[in-house]
């Protein structure tokens, strides 16, 4: 295929039937249309603008209006002060006024005048501001990101009220001009992580980014990692308290979910209500998480273990009841596991895409009909139902990590399936090697407890009370490390 030759910038000629050829030959699709008009003197003005994506009321009201009410203006800038509108910019190439029609903003041609004008009057249908289905909480901050990334910006600026909040907007992908926005805190977010950053979105050349999940492809240091490389959230407030920490913000237009870098592991076992309870409640929640990951990944891996290998690790009342339950099946306990699992993930992807009340009468027949009608015909025995099903809601604990507790699951099975409890420790071993060698932009995953960092374990499993959160993480390498100033602490508790 041959590469297409870019060419140097048009100029406007200054004779509107000529400009507006030029802008058609650039954009001759149906939906971009002009908007013709007459200044007082009878002087031709046309607005070139693309339908469906533009507000035409405001294009009447705030330009063709005074336009048509004053005498011809000799300059573009003479133009612009005619306007109502505020937001004008001056487009001095065909090739840049076109970019801008594509993003909703129209161009304005006077006749001549050897000069355009772009107009902000882009129209976005955006959805309501609500709280995000995959961060529900029972206390704090409702509100979620939308697609729109101006709107999410200033849902950012609403909560932190300085001037040291920087935006920094980049355009990614060749067909799709995604507006790419670098949000971090001056003097407190790392200057070298944020270069790095910047300097591998401006490197992306791909043709479009319909989410930030494939910026995240891009920003992650390892192209194949198990683990996610960058954090995620749908909530502001989340994403203000992690920039506070020194992290580093990237929105994408059209994409309602935003990433933070540095990560590490530990973020997802927190939740924003862990903030907003006591601590000892949320230090609770919290182990709570940890010990259901736990017994997600390695309760099935251990029952097919113990039942393959090594009995003796079943207490005897439990082993008596399991052997009555697994007596004549046709799968072993290593393939019944396996199966399961399948079976858990094939339900799980259905539920997720299927309409939601077909959705519900899905989970019922999956959960009482498939599962009682397999127990019944003998095809699974009832622990490894129940054992699978205890796996796969302790998983949900923690929804950022599902998908890869998934697949360390099942590789688990398969471990434990071939050579018992050595396959447990040795596959244990080597996935713990992963993650201490992993970091996200020199923070370490598995921070603060590989490396130890004894200062950041007061947010970590354990939750401290706000007085003694009074630095920032000592992981994130800030040199602005004072996040709270203690005083009156006396008089306070």
């Amino acid at each position: 295929m041959e590469k297409t030759k870019k060419r140097s910038p048009q100029p406007f000629a200054g004779e509107i039937e000529k400009d507006i050829a030029a802008v058609k030959e650039f954009l001759p699709a149906d939906d971009i249309l002009v908007y013709r008009f007459e200044t007082e003197d009878k002087k031709a003005c046309a607005a070139v603008y693309a339908d469906g994506i533009t507000d035409k009321e405001l294009l009447g009201q705030l330009v063709a209006k005074p336009l048509s009410l004053s005498p011809a203006p000799k300059t573009a800038q003479d133009a612009r002060q005619l306007l109502y509108f505020p937001e004008t910019k001056p487009a001095k190439d065909v090739q840049t006024a076109c970019d801008e029609i594509l993003a909703g903003n129209p161009l304005l041609l006077i006749d001549g005048i050897a000069e355009g004008t772009t107009l902000g009057t882009k129209k976005v249908s955006l959805r309501a501001i609500m709280e995000p289905q995959t961060s529900i909480t029972v206390k704090g901050p409702r509100e979620g990101f939308i697609e729109d990334v101006k709107t999410n910006m200033g849902l950012i600026r609403r909560r932190l009220k300085t001037p040291a909040l920087r935006f920094e907007t980049m355009e990614v992908g060749r067909a799709s001009k995604t507006a790419v926005v670098v949000a971090y805190l001056e003097g407190i977010a790392q200057k070298e992580v944020v270069r790095e950053i910047k300097d591998r979105i401006g490197a992306i050349d791909i043709d479009g980014v319909p989410d930030s999940s494939y910026i995240g492809k891009f920003l992650a240091k390892k192209s194949y990692s198990l683990f996610k490389q960058a954090g995620t959230t749908e909530k502001p407030d989340i994403l203000c308290a992690k920039m506070l920490e020194g992290r580093v913000a990237v929105l994408s237009d059209g994409s309602p979910i935003a990433l933070t870098l540095p990560y590490i592991l530990a973020e997802d076992f927190q939740s924003s209500q862990d903030y907003f309870v006591s601590p000892y409640r949320a230090t609770i929640s919290r182990i709570l998480r940890t010990l259901a990951v736990i017994v997600s990944l390695f309760l099935p891996a251990y029952y097919v273990a113990a039942e393959l290998f090594r009995l003796q690790l079943l207490p005897f009342g439990l082993l008596m009841t399991i052997s009555g339950g697994v007596q004549d099946l046709p799968l072993s306990p290593s393939l019944e596991l396996f199966f399961l699992l399948i079976v858990l993930e094939i339900l799980i992807e259905a539920s997720v895409r299927m309409p939601k009340y077909v959705a519900l009468a899905l989970s019922v027949i999956g959960a009482l009909v498939l599962g009682d009608t397999a127990v019944k015909a003998g095809v699974v025995s009832s622990p490894a139902i129940i054992i699978v099903a205890l796996s796969g809601i302790s998983a949900y604990t923690v929804p950022d990590l599902t998908g890869t507790l998934s697949v360390i699951r099942l590789a688990y099975v398969v471990v434990a399936g071939s050579i018992g409890t050595y396959g447990i420790l040795l596959f244990t071993a080597l996935l713990a090697y992963y993650l201490v060698s992993s970091d996200s932009y020199g923070a370490p995953l598995l921070a603060p407890f590989s490396p130890l960092i004894r200062r950041d374990l007061r947010d970590s499993i354990w939750k401290a009370d706000i007085y003694s959160l009074d630095t920032r993480p000592a992981v994130l390498r800030v040199k602005n490390k004072t996040r709270l100033k203690v005083r009156n602490k006396e008089k306070n508790g």
